[in-house]
């Protein structure tokens, strides 16, 4: 791809990027030969991979084109949370320069350092791992999980990055909201769920940072050596400071144990996790619960929260792609998808 052709790439017009470029990071920049290219994998945020006039390259993020629902595609957020972790021993990019001139993208977004890494997105990516590999890259998971957890957020300054308190019932009722403002097909079965969790939240027994969609394609993993790292978190659009367990309920919901028929219709991860060598769900919950301490006597209740969430988010997709915000919503039907995940949301909770 030239630089002539940026242009042609969606959310991203040249010439408004062009000139923020050069005030933002101008020490780095040729507007002659800068390019750029989008990074697939997001629902929601679009991300692009600008690369260099001296050879370099910076990861810009910004919100969705279109149909954006209140309180959601915050960059502001992402930015002040990257700039709190960054150089805490959390692995996440450097934070390099926001915009909040609406003249440029439309809305706020931002610039940060490119980290390199391998993203396992597909069932393909992890199958060429080794079974001692997956199970590496498994305690890698649940440990940076459990590390971001631990970390304290009113000595990172994010006293006020959240409203912790009555944490899980605002959750229940702002995806509630969400899923109300989304959906385009009727489900009551959703409506039962949202009330069954409404009516059975638990008690919050202690308050992290909360990435708010920890799972293994948002981590850039070193892979090629002998011991598994993660070199950098990302998607952090949803975090917030609030119960820690609703990361962990969501993280299973999204890892796709083998022989899971079900799990097979949900198109995100699909099949990433589901090879030998792989932790299971089960042995996921259990390693969380050794390294960071806390019970998990509530987990049906969070894997409740993980489905509802997911179906809720996968509605706004399928809203935007409806609208004609978004040229592909993936390889299988999201309204399938959003059934599966309300059905499993409602046995959890009723277990």
């Amino acid at each position: 791809m030239t630089s002539e052709q940026l242009d042609d790439i969606a959310g991203l017009p040249r010439g408004p990027v062009d000139r923020w470029l050069r005030s933002a990071i101008g020490d780095r920049f040729d507007s002659k030969e800068w390019r750029a290219e989008p990074i697939s994998g997001g629902l929601s945020n679009l991300t692009y991979r600008l690369r260099l006039g001296d050879g370099s390259s910076v990861v810009l993020r910004r919100p969705p084109l279109g149909g954006v629902l209140p309180s959601a595609h915050d960059m502001r957020r992402e930015w002040t949370l990257l700039t709190a972790l960054y150089g805490t021993g959390i692995p996440v990019p450097q934070p390099l320069a926001l915009c909040t001139d609406d003249s440029v993208l439309g809305g706020t977004f931002y610039v940060m350092s490119d980290v390199p890494g391998e993203v396992f997105r597909t069932s393909a990516d992890t199958g060429a791992l080794t079974g001692p590999q997956r199970r590496d890259l498994s305690t890698v998971f649940v440990g940076t999980l459990t590390d971001l957890h631990a970390l304290n957020p009113y000595e990172v300054g994010l006293a006020d990055f959240g409203r912790p308190d009555h944490f899980n019932e605002r959750q229940v009722r702002r995806w509630g909201e969400q899923w109300r403002r989304s959906q385009r097909q009727e489900l009551p079965d959703m409506d039962r769920l949202l009330a069954l969790m409404a009516s059975r939240i638990p008690a919050t027994h202690d308050v992290s940072i909360v990435h708010g969609d920890f799972r293994l394609d948002n981590m850039l993993v070193a892979a090629g050596t002998a011991d598994i790292s993660v070199n950098a978190v990302v998607d952090w659009e949803l975090s917030t400071l609030g119960d820690p367990l609703a990361d962990l309920g969501l993280a299973l919901t999204y890892w796709h144990d083998m022989h899971d028929d079900e799990r097979a219709l949900i198109p995100i991860a699909l099949g990433v996790t589901a090879h030998p060598g792989f932790m299971t769900t089960t042995e996921i919950a259990e390693q969380y619960s050794r390294t960071s301490g806390r019970r998990l006597d509530e987990l049906n209740f969070y894997q409740a929260m993980g489905a509802m969430k997911l179906a809720v988010i996968l509605a706004g997709v399928e809203a935007r792609f409806n609208d004609g915000h978004m040229s592909d919503q993936g390889p299988l039907s999201l309204r399938e998808a959003i059934r599966v995940l309300v059905a499993r949301g409602l046995r959890a909770i009723t277990v």
